[in-house]
């Protein structure tokens, strides 16, 4: 029996046991007044029924094929033990295909190889076979006990509603604990790998370094035979690519946000912000073929075309510089991060201007100011906190962005506040560290945690910043 056919029996028993929980209720509200409604009898039943099974299914499928291997690769055979990690690990997992019925991997096996690779095979799956037909079993025991368990507990006097509603408290409870225990988790694994690397590099060295040269020598004697991990480059090309973005977005989402909560009538802005916030749902890497292919090749024929009509006159360096621009560089990635970020500065600003209080814009009006002096004089200044929170909240999307740098601005790691050159990025960096076969013994893998960990620190302040600003102005209406 599949695990798919287990939960929908026990979906299917769950709901005919509310049923007759339900059913069962209502014949006795006839003779004496019920402590809560007739469902959530039903509920209290089914959730003493389904919700313990469930749990052991769970549990089977997500540790059950892990003790599995643990146990099979507990006794590896001698024609085994000798071999590589790799190939070892290749052979275990042929081991776990053979028992699935699965394809194996390509690697010819010698005869002996073989005779072992059956054997385990054979053992995983008399293992998967116990191994569910145990948990279905414990499964369908607890579902039954959970029935016989509840049912004869329905009376008149039952508090089924605070029963039900603390199975629900209990479930939101896990549920915050799960999100609070993966940022937990997050932070202790990249500081834990984090430290690993400024044991290896200085801190001060990797804050204030300027220059970024990643690559590890495999001899002793090799020039650069222990990198350079001055991160100011990488900084210096974020933040780069951060202004021309905020420079992009900040003025064409503002100006969006007014014009929709100020000026456009009903229809129109019914049209406008659901197209708008379609940007929204673009996938980032979408954003980046757009980029590549549109973006940057549009810029460098126009900059090109400037270049060499400037070459021919007394401005022939400045000509020369910018017929030489390439596809990839700071200004392509920032306009396009900066369109990707318009709606969010746009709906999150359009959402704190209706939040002004409307006898605000009426006493500015009564005062015979226009539309555009109460905009400029009441309207923004009182909603000027929310717009800067926006703004900061927009800069860290764009402090962390990754799929466009690392398809339009470029990998070369320079000081440079010229959005024309090539620049590159923490997350392009990130990306290129840990992409490929890599072993997170050496400083030049480790290095991306500890971008990783400053690139957390620093979206971490701005958010900060973003909410005491927005808890320190926030003004209060009537």
């Amino acid at each position: 029996m599949s695990f798919t056919l287990a939960f929908a029996l026990l979906l299917a028993f769950s709901v005919g046991v509310w049923w007759l929980g339900r059913r069962r209720a209502s014949a006795l509200a006839g003779g004496e007044r019920l402590h809560s409604l007739p469902g959530y009898y039903g509920t209290w039943v089914a959730l003493w029924t389904g919700i313990p099974a469930a749990l052991i299914l769970l549990l089977f499928l997500t540790a059950g094929p892990r003790l599995g291997e643990a146990l099979i690769a507990a006794d590896p055979p001698a024609a085994v033990a000798s071999l590589p990690s790799e190939t070892a690990q290749a052979f275990w997992n042929d081991a776990q295909s053979l028992a699935r019925g699965e394809p194996t991997t390509a690697i010819q096996w010698t005869p002996e190889q073989r005779a072992a690779l059956e054997q385990k095979a054979e053992q995983a799956r008399q293992y998967n076979g116990f191994s569910a037909f145990a948990a279905l079993a414990l499964a369908g025991v607890l579902a039954l006990g959970g029935f016989l368990l509840a049912w004869p507990r329905i009376s008149p006097t039952l508090r089924a509603r605070n029963q039900v509603e603390g199975w629900i408290n209990i479930a939101l409870m896990a549920c915050s604990a799960i999100a609070v225990l993966t940022t937990i988790g997050i932070v202790a694994s990249l500081l834990y790998e984090a430290m690993r690397f400024f044991a290896s590099v200085p801190p001060l060295d990797f804050l204030f370094g300027l220059q970024w040269q990643p690559q590890i020598a495999m001899r002793e004697d090799q020039v650069a035979a222990k990198g350079a991990f001055g991160a100011v480059p990488l900084f210096a090309g974020t933040f780069l690519v951060m202004i021309v973005a905020m420079c992009v977005a900040a003025p064409v989402g503002l100006f969006c946000a007014i014009y929709l909560s100020e000026y456009a009538g009903r229809t129109t802005r019914g049209v406008i912000k659901p197209l708008l916030e379609i940007l929204a749902g673009v996938p980032t890497v979408v954003y980046g073929f757009f980029a590549a292919l549109t973006v940057g090749p549009l810029f460098r024929g126009f900059f090109n075309w400037i270049g060499s009509w400037l070459a021919e006159g007394p401005l022939d360096p400045l000509g020369q510089y910018l017929m030489a621009v390439q596809n990839e560089m700071a200004l392509t990635a920032g306009v396009v991060m900066g369109i990707m970020l318009i709606p969010y500065i746009s709906s999150l600003s359009d959402d704190i201007i209706n939040a002004v209080p409307q006898s605000l814009r009426d006493g500015s009006y009564a005062m015979g100011a226009t539309k555009s002096e109460t905009v400029k004089r009441v309207i923004l200044p009182a909603a000027l906190p929310g717009v800067m929170g926006a703004m900061l909240l927009a800069i860290s999307r764009a402090v962390g962005e990754t799929m466009i740098v690392t398809m339009a601005a470029g990998s070369q790691a320079r000081i440079t506040a010229n959005p024309l050159d090539s620049v590159t990025t923490v997350t392009r960096q990130m990306v290129e560290l840990l992409t490929g076969d890599q072993e997170f013994d050496s400083p030049r893998t480790l290095a991306a945690f500890g971008l990783g960990l400053t690139l957390f620190g620093v979206t971490l302040v701005l958010n900060i910043i973003a909410l005491r600003i927005v808890q320190k102005y926030r003004q209060a209406y009537d």
